[in-house]
């Protein structure tokens, strides 16, 4: 049965290849990013993208409007859009760390808010963290400001689900390790992730659609390495 998903960051990366994933499958996308131009070359239908800056308040109306007059309710929110900053810590700014933090924590704190309302029993939220925000997990330097927000993100999931548990909506979070994706590259130049972009994609699909059946309010740790 067709249902209707939201991604964030998809312009490349996981969230790129998560919109061909459930596009294939005959599902209803609406894909943002602040570069909505590689999911529009791409022309496949049921998928509806344009730009979105999760820093931006005004995005978040035209998110409203577009559930309000195209689908009515959404079945599946992945926030996957997320920022990296890899700089020593004593060189890291006050702006450094709310840029951050803008995107990945407050960003994916109000779509979540806004989308909220449109979600109904069996629905799912799933949040894309990261193995350095787990506690106890090993840390890297240089990372002080993008891994305490992807942790802050788990704490968040574990409080949405207790706060909505009576709605039969279901929030989860997953840590990923190390994907070879764009992203990944530009902090750890020549880092060899042993996951390719597709194949989390393909973990993420089947989990927003089934994973809620299992668990809510809960951290899976979707790592075969360090880091």
């Amino acid at each position: 049965m067709s249902k209707n998903i939201i991604i964030t960051g998809t312009s490349r990366g996981i969230g790129f290849e998560l919109v061909k994933l459930f596009a294939k499958s005959g599902h209803k996308v609406l894909a943002l990013s602040r570069n909505e131009k590689p999911i529009e070359k791409l022309n496949l239908e049921n998928v509806t993208c344009f730009s979105f800056d999760l820093n931006d308040n005004e995005a978040y109306k035209k998110v409203e409007d577009f559930i309000n007059s195209e689908w009515q309710y959404v079945d599946v929110l992945i926030n996957n859009a997320g920022t990296l900053l890899n700089k020593p810590f004593a060189e890291t700014t006050f702006e450094d760390f709310e840029h951050v933090y803008k995107t990945n924590v407050y960003g994916v704190s109000e779509l979540t808010r806004i989308v909220l309302p449109f979600m109904k029993k069996q629905s799912h939220v799933v949040t894309i963290s990261s193995m350095g925000g787990v506690q106890g997990s090993m840390k890297f330097p240089g990372l002080a400001a993008y891994s305490s927000s992807k942790a802050a993100v788990i704490t968040l999931t574990e409080l949405l689900a207790e706060e909505y548990k009576d709605s039969g909506i279901s929030f989860n979070v997953l840590a990923l390790g190390a994907v070879q994706t764009e992203m990944l590259e530009e902090a750890f130049p020549g880092y060899q992730a042993p996951i390719t972009a597709l194949e989390m994609a393909q973990y993420i699909f089947d989990f927003s659609l089934t994973g809620n059946k299992y668990y809510n309010g809960k951290l899976l740790q979707v790592s075969n390495s360090t880091p």
